[in-house]
């Protein structure tokens, strides 16, 4: 989902829930954006994203998850974001398990594709 907010275009992500594995995996934790959870990447508070059962959390903003589908590696979901100044956004988000546990992120536009990097919690 891309929201605009002071003229800077905001990436906000979304979660499911499950259990990691073959026929299951969670998207609930902690994640960089664009960069591997480790040294300074891991202490920017701009790229952390953290995932509940029911919300994400980021600096741009908290999403509320309406509904969510899987289909094998992939998780769609429709959510409902809080942005700043009090802006909610509603909107269509997919998220793809990678081999290497980490998440491709795209919005239903395709104009704010992300990889999400998992941190250890």
């Amino acid at each position: 989902m891309l929201a605009k907010v002071g003229g800077t275009f905001l990436v906000i992500a979304v979660m499911a829930t499950g259990a990691w594995g073959e026929d299951d995996f969670s998207l609930t934790g902690t994640y960089t954006k664009d960069a591997s959870c480790r040294g300074e990447a891991a202490r920017r508070e701009d790229l952390r994203v953290k995932i509940t059962e029911n919300k994400i959390e980021s600096n741009m903003g908290v999403c509320t998850i309406l509904h969510r589908k899987r289909d094998g590696r992939t998780v769609e979901a429709q959510v409902e974001c809080q942005v700043p100044g009090d802006q909610l956004i509603l909107g269509d988000v997919t998220f793809t398990l990678r081999d290497d546990k980490a998440l491709d992120f795209d919005d239903q536009d395709h104009t704010s594709p992300a990889v999400l990097h998992r941190c250890a919690d």
